[in-house]
């Protein structure tokens, strides 16, 4: 059984016992999240695919962790200008393990 949902403005493909990092959520750790906004679901071969979500899927979740992601560079470059700008960025993240899917 897998399911496609959204959250932080991106989709993500979701199995039971699958683990993944989504924008952050204002949650504590160890506790649970259900997630409103399925949009496709799969299960025996059989497809159910929302007009945009389906209403009586829910995907449920426990928090496991709350960090930050890699540091990225941004690097900004003029020639002959003598202009550079060198800036970091991290990005806040929740690590989510999916643990059940309900039709």
């Amino acid at each position: 059984m897998l399911a496609v949902i959204k959250t932080g403005g991106k989709q993500y493909i979701v199995s039971p016992g699958k683990k993944i990092k989504i924008e952050k959520l204002e949650v504590e750790e160890g506790k649970e999240v259900t997630f409103e906004e399925v949009l496709l679901v799969e299960e025996n071969d059989k497809i159910e695919i929302g007009d945009p979500v389906i209403k009586t899927a829910k995907v449920k979740g426990k928090v496991l962790t709350q960090g930050k992601g890699k540091k990225v560079i941004v690097f900004k470059y003029k020639p002959k200008k003598r202009y550079k700008k060198k800036r970091g960025h991290r990005q806040f993240f929740t690590e989510v393990e999916i643990t059940e899917i309900k039709k």
